[in-house]
């Protein structure tokens, strides 16, 4: 049966597309749901040697199923370094870390996240969000800065209410500017819709493949800002069986991630 004639849905979309931009013998430090999906996906499929770092203190586990949180003592099994927050961070610091996988409420066109609040006032804001984490040291230490997140305009907005993690700020030197190291950054974002990456010169958002069957109409629409498109718009390949059947059975056996 041809890839593209699986069933499958957004989430596991989502999660494939992930996981294949993870190499094997690169690092990444990932968080609780869809991004380690995409990392248990990918260290199964194409990057065997994929060492997987959590904020916890795990260093290259071998997860055996899918951990709860970032904190459940699974990500700890038969890891190669098990240690704390300070060296997790300081790796990072150091310029050990290739990948992040980060998500948020707000993402805005030059890839600053919001996790921490909705509203414009910090003491009483429309909504109180969980916060950084690790999410603001990962965002500004880390090489590449990846996120998904589901497409639609309250989520891709001009400008985030508050900046919990820098992207590329204000745009072309915003970010070395205020301190951060140069070269690191927002890389890509993989959304229900399409797959985003960033304007070498303007810092802002831009598209680079369609999902099977989305038009550029919708992934505007659903977009609070003006996106560039890249000038080969590629289409997204779907799953492959492969894929599905490994993500189904054994890295999300139970559907906390990817849903029925």
């Amino acid at each position: 049966m041809a890839a593209t004639d699986l069933a499958y849905n957004s989430k596991e979309l989502m999660v494939c597309l992930a996981a294949r931009c993870l190499e094997d013998h690169s690092t990444v430090v990932v968080g609780t749901g869809a991004p380690l999906a995409a990392a248990m996906l990918a260290q199964r499929l194409h990057a065997p040697d994929l060492i997987v770092l959590f904020e916890s203190g795990s260093i290259d586990p071998i997860l055996p199923t899918m951990p709860i949180s970032v904190g459940d003592s699974r990500t700890f099994w038969k890891a190669a370094i098990a240690t704390t927050m300070d060296d997790i961070m300081s790796f990072s610091q150091r310029g050990m870390v290739d990948y992040t996988f980060l998500g948020g409420a707000q993402v805005d066109m030059y890839g600053n996240i919001n996790s921490t609040m909705i509203g414009l006032d910090y003491e009483s804001p429309k909504v109180r969000l969980p916060g950084s984490g690790g999410a603001n040291d990962f965002g500004s230490l880390c090489w590449r800065t990846m996120t998904i997140a589901p497409h639609d305009r309250r989520r891709f907005v001009e400008r985030c209410d508050f900046i919990t993690t820098p992207g590329y700020l204000t745009g072309p030197g915003a970010r070395e500017a205020a301190g951060l190291p140069p070269g690191t950054g927002p890389y890509k974002v993989f959304t229900d819709l399409c797959i985003i990456g960033f304007d070498d010169e303007t810092k802002r958002m831009k598209v680079e493949s369609l999902h099977p069957g989305i038009a550029k109409e919708r992934v505007q629409e659903n977009t609070d800002f003006e996106l560039l498109w890249a000038e080969n718009l590629d289409e997204s390949h779907p799953p492959t069986g492969q894929e599905l059947e490994m993500l189904r059975e054994e890295v999300d056996p139970l559907h906390y991630i990817i849903g029925t």
